[in-house]
């Protein structure tokens, strides 16, 4: 028969097979998880890719304050690129759709215009849409005061 101080030992832990156990379910239940975060990433990757377009426009609106010149942000639609120069060039991911609408003194062929900023902060305008599946961001400049928003935007 077993001491009454060994039975209360007993009772305070787990044996390593218990512990083996758990495990197991646990890694099982893991390996279940990736599918759900591939599911999630195109929402992430596009809102990622918003974010990285309203502050290469912001820098140009900063930079045509600072430097008391006009700056313009190159829009690639084709190549899926933002051009500011004398910086590096933003790549956007190659699955999202690209749409510029900007002043048409500013488009510089079919593929490829322009949102510029003026020393005043203003600009001259224009709506970058990133979308995928009918929904995504649209990144509005106002003209007059050069202020820069995104919010979603959807086909519908």
């Amino acid at each position: 028969m077993k001491s009454p101080s060994a039975r209360r030992w007993r009772r305070g832990g787990f044996t390593l097979v218990e512990l083996l156990v758990v495990l197991a379910i646990a890694a099982l239940a893991m390996s279940a998880v990736p599918p759900l975060f591939s599911a999630a990433m195109p929402g992430v990757e596009m809102k990622a890719a918003a974010r990285r377009t309203v502050s290469s426009l912001r820098l140009a609106r900063e930079l045509a304050i600072r430097q008391g010149t006009e700056v313009a942000l190159v829009v690639d639609v084709e190549q899926h690129r933002l051009e500011l120069q004398g910086h590096r060039s933003l790549t956007l991911p190659k699955r999202l759709d690209v749409t510029l609408e900007a002043a048409d003194r500013e488009m510089l062929d079919e593929q490829r215009g322009a949102i510029r900023f003026f020393p005043d902060g203003s600009s001259t305008g224009g709506r970058i849409i990133l979308a995928s599946d009918e929904s995504g961001y649209q990144i509005g400049v106002v003209w007059l005061t050069g202020r820069i928003r995104m919010a979603p935007w959807s086909a519908r």
